[in-house]
């Protein structure tokens, strides 16, 4: 069964579908995490083109398995393919955006932003070692906010996850204990807590669960108007979640060295910079496959990247600097290819 949040971007991407008869249309799956941005891109590009973008937000391991398969036109993916697994599938990636994953709470009496986890503390709670919110070692960083007595419920995704490819991945820089028991990955074998599918599952649990902690893309909070933890940054200090944040975090990124675009952002140094942080990604074969579905898929994300700035500031994204789209344009001449000439040329 589709997700809540499936099912309003598939309304969203696909309204009023039927009444543009000459329009085409490209899928796509996987990150729910880009999701809300996709569906804004989409938006615009139908009233622009005519054409139209049926995107399913399934989660990025799920993204990943149907382009694998050939059943969709491009996946969607926070967890980015290492170059040996782009080589082996004849693929190629790029980074769309970049956001930030937030610790969603549930506790009641304290307001948004004002709770304070370290990494640490954090990975603790995860692993079921911290089960109270009144704990110490959460009430040693948190002076004077008065935690209740409530047990934990934490919330996590059910489902192949980029997003909590990003926070594993986190929690891995910052603690010995979770790198050796857990480790990084779309999916690992979590020790306690609830499943939910997609960012959109994991809000909803933790919405209606009173002592939930969870972990979602900011545009999700931002989305239900939920509570959310600040989590002490490499440097120490306690940055909000925003794209600024996420930009700072984003700031010393060397793409252009950066092996089949294969590149992390969190734990970043910088007073400002959010540790959570990362790019999402486009993913489609470079030479296999329809070759005006694939110069469709690269027509929407030079669109996305041409006009859809405003559209990722206003959820919290940010967009790729403008030296980053002129490589990947250059990228997608060399890269995306049929009988040896590029797909599409941007203009």
């Amino acid at each position: 069964m589709k997700t809540l949040m499936t099912v309003a971007i598939a309304a969203t991407l696909l309204a009023s579908a039927g009444a543009v008869q000459a329009g085409d249309t490209i899928s796509g799956a996987g990150s729910t995490f880009a999701a809300p941005l996709y569906a804004k891109w989409a938006e615009g590009w139908k009233a622009t083109t005519s054409n139209a973008l049926n995107y399913q937000g399934i989660g990025s391991g799920g993204g990943i398995k149907q382009i694998e398969a050939k059943t969709v036109d491009f996946a969607g993916s926070d967890k980015p393919l290492t170059q040996e697994v782009l080589n082996q599938y004849g693929l190629y990636q790029f980074p769309t955006a970049i956001g930030g994953v937030v610790p969603m709470v549930n506790i009641p009496g304290v307001s948004p932003g004002k709770l304070h986890l370290s990494g640490e503390v954090l990975a603790l709670i995860f692993m079921g070692k911290i089960t109270a919110w009144n704990d110490p070692q959460i009430a040693k960083l948190n002076p004077g906010l008065g935690l209740p007595a409530l047990p934990i419920t934490v919330v996590h995704r059910s489902d192949g996850s980029g997003t909590t490819f990003i926070f594993t991945t986190y929690l891995s820089q910052v603690s010995p204990e979770w790198k050796s028991a857990l480790g990084a990955n779309d999916a690992v074998q979590w020790p306690t807590g609830l499943g939910g599918k997609g960012n959109d599952g994991v809000s909803a649990f933790v919405k209606q669960t009173a002592g939930a902690i969870g972990y979602v893309e900011y545009a999700y909070v931002i989305k239900t108007s939920a509570n959310y933890a600040l989590v002490q940054s490499h440097d120490g200090t306690w940055p909000s979640p925003k794209a600024s944040a996420f930009s700072a975090a984003a700031a010393g990124a060397d793409w252009a060295h950066a092996p089949g675009n294969y590149l992390m952002i969190t734990n970043q140094p910088g007073a400002n910079a959010w540790p959570i942080s990362g790019a999402t990604f486009a993913i489609l074969y470079k030479t296999d496959g329809d070759a005006a579905k694939r110069a469709d898929v690269l027509k929407f994300f030079d669109y996305g990247y041409k006009t859809g700035d405003f559209n990722a500031a206003d959820l919290a994204f940010v967009p790729m600097p403008g030296t980053v789209k002129a490589m990947i344009r250059q990228q997608w001449e060399t890269e995306i290819t049929s009988g040896g000439k590029p797909v599409y040329v941007s203009k």
